[in-house]
């Protein structure tokens, strides 16, 4: 499945969650006709993220609503700014309200964390990925803020690279034997399908530099120090075979430490703080069903 498609999916389930059998407040209280205006408005700094996710939500629920776009993802949002306007149905507003909000509160807040780490990164080749470390069934939207603060999306599931780490080298017998058989599989079963192998030490890598040639496509230094990081990156530099391998480092790396992986050399550094760490943002959705009108929705 495609983007819209996913998220079509998991904005289905969502509302089949909250709504169940019916939004009995609104149906008791709300004319099914009633038409409405409500407006997004920022209540903390930092990163906006989930805009165009709040309109493929209110038009999936209401194909015929209105959405006015104030900012866009990625803007830095200030206290007291507003990022859009919706004009819908009432019913559809209130039913959507909560969705929208969570799932843009936590997408701002990853996206500004995202940021952070990416703002350490300038001027350094070294570029940010984030980990499978997600929500269940929420991942789409985490990879997503990620991206929009400024990181890259490393592989979205079991499905879509190899990943050889440390269980899967010790279940199998060894770096070698791994490589090999995935090698293998990948010819024979799933042709294009990427290798990466994690390492636990400087052998490790040595050895996957050795018979990992056309087979690896990068290489991961998990919990490796800033000068291990930098011993491994000039071990390939070093081999004229062998500078067809990414490098990525994973591990212990946060905002602290993360510029001295970069002057490392390497490639890459994954971080699965970027969304296991981070704070939801406060935004809040203001409802004026008539122009005199006005109040907050419900919590």
């Amino acid at each position: 499945m495609d983007f819209d498609e996913q998220l079509q999916h998991l904005v289905d389930e969502a509302l089949k969650e909250d709504i169940g059998d019916g939004d009995h407040s609104t149906l008791s209280s709300i004319a099914a006709d009633a038409k409405g205006k409500a407006i997004l408005k920022i209540k903390q700094d930092g990163i906006l993220a989930g805009m165009q996710v709040a309109e493929k939500i209110f038009r999936y629920k209401e194909p015929a609503s209105v959405f006015t776009h104030f900012k866009k993802d990625g803007d830095e949002m200030k206290y007291g700014e507003k990022a859009f306007e919706v004009e819908a149905l009432v019913h559809t507003i209130l039913q959507c309200e909560r969705l929208v909000l969570n799932c843009m509160q936590r997408m701002s807040g990853i996206a500004t964390l995202t940021k952070e780490y990416t703002d350490k990164l300038k001027g350094y080749k070294t570029k940010l990925l984030d980990t499978r470390k997600t929500t269940p069934n929420f991942r789409l939207l985490e990879k997503e803020a990620v991206r929009i603060g400024g990181g890259v999306n490393h592989r979205f599931g079991l499905y879509d690279m190899i990943m050889l780490k440390d269980n899967h080298i010790d279940y199998c017998g060894g770096i070698e034997k791994a490589i090999e058989k995935a090698a293998e599989y990948v010819r024979t079963i799933k042709p294009g399908l990427k290798i990466e192998v994690e390492t636990r030490s400087i052998d490790d890598v040595k050895r996957v530099i050795a018979m990992g040639k056309g087979k690896v496509f990068r290489i991961m230094l998990d919990n490796f120090k800033p000068e291990q990081v930098k011993e491994a990156v000039e071990l390939i530099k070093e081999d004229p075979t062998a500078t067809g391998f990414e490098t990525e480092a994973s591990g212990g790396i946060n905002l602290d430490n993360i510029e001295d992986y970069a002057k490392a050399g390497v490639d890459y550094v994954s971080v699965g703080a970027l969304i296991h760490q981070a704070r939801s943002l406060d935004l809040s959705l203001k409802a004026s069903p008539n122009p005199s009108e006005g109040g907050a929705l419900a919590s």
